[in-house]
């Protein structure tokens, strides 16, 4: 059996709100498994949902070029948010955006590899690490292309923190940027119901059946309650289910359709998402250098 610290416990507790004792008999149920726990939890009804941890560090910019019927959207972090607000920084995202647009490179070595001024994006980042003094990285990008009848939507939160590319069949610009800004806002998961992975709805299901069983409700009306369950949980994750934020009585796929358009995909760039921050204790840091 696994041992449970009140590290876990706390953990669990500021990702579900659950009670301390709730949280520690859940860990240990799951054997110290934080997201067996979290399920453990759900079961028992004693948590709706659990806040994804999602680990922001990494500083920069994203940014979004369109070429013809061809869109990218690119992420391209710095040490620090000081150097967001550098031109030369600026210049640089806004030139990898454009070229991997115009290039269309099939992953991200084949992006490093375009010939920016003379010399590789590669180069050209550690060229500009030398002049800033920070590492400059081209982390990710993602293309876009749409139908000579689509529209693309493109959207910038707080000057690059986060970027959202919509690709539209039929619609116009304002439509493709209307959900382009919903999509920041609400951070869908998936485009379309189909677009879930069945094993996740699957465990979904199961944790939400397991949940309704508990609270007593007659057999016969399980499968009814569970269903609608289902259709929220879906309404969450995935974005043409989801309540259109500037019209509630729509969801975003039927907003589409009152304007003549078909959400075809998105991309949303979070700076730094999924990026581990560094914590560094300050007082153990002096000390190691005093060498204590």
């Amino acid at each position: 059996m696994a041992t449970i610290t009140a590290k876990q416990v706390k953990e669990l507790r500021d990702k579900t709100q659950a009670g301390m004792m709730d949280a520690k008999k859940a860990l240990v149920q799951a054997d110290g498994d934080m997201d067996k726990a979290i399920d453990v939890l759900r079961e028992r009804g004693l948590v709706k949902a659990a806040k994804k941890s999602g680990n922001i560090a990494a500083e920069g910019l994203a940014q979004i070029a369109v070429d013809g019927n061809t869109a990218a959207v690119v992420e391209i972090n710095a040490e620090t948010d000081f150097v967001a607000s550098n031109d030369k920084f600026q210049n640089f995202v806004n030139a990898v955006a454009a070229k991997i647009a115009a290039e269309k490179p099939a992953d991200l070595e084949a992006a490093l590899a375009l010939d920016l001024d003379g010399e590789t994006i590669d180069q050209a980042a550690k060229s500009l690490t030398a002049v800033i003094g920070e590492k400059i990285s081209v982390r990710r990008f993602a293309l876009a292309t749409k139908e000579d009848d689509g529209v693309f939507g493109e959207y910038l939160h707080n000057g690059g923190q986060i970027a959202v590319l919509v690709t539209l069949k039929g619609g116009d610009e304002e439509t493709a940027k209307d959900i382009a800004m919903h999509i920041a806002a609400i951070n869908p998961q998936y485009l379309s119901r189909e677009d879930v992975p069945a094993a996740e709805v699957e465990h979904e299901q199961g944790i939400v059946t397991k949940e309704t069983e508990q609270e007593g409700k007659p057999a016969k009306i399980i499968p009814r309650i569970v269903e609608g369950r289902m259709n929220k949980w879906y309404s969450e994750i995935v974005l043409l289910d989801q309540e259109f934020v500037k019209d509630s009585d729509k969801t975003v796929g039927e907003f589409a359709a009152s304007k003549g358009a078909k959400v075809v995909s998105f991309e949303r760039f979070a700076v730094g998402e999924g990026i581990e921050k560094k914590s560094n204790d300050f007082a153990s840091e002096v000390a190691e250098q005093m060498g204590n």
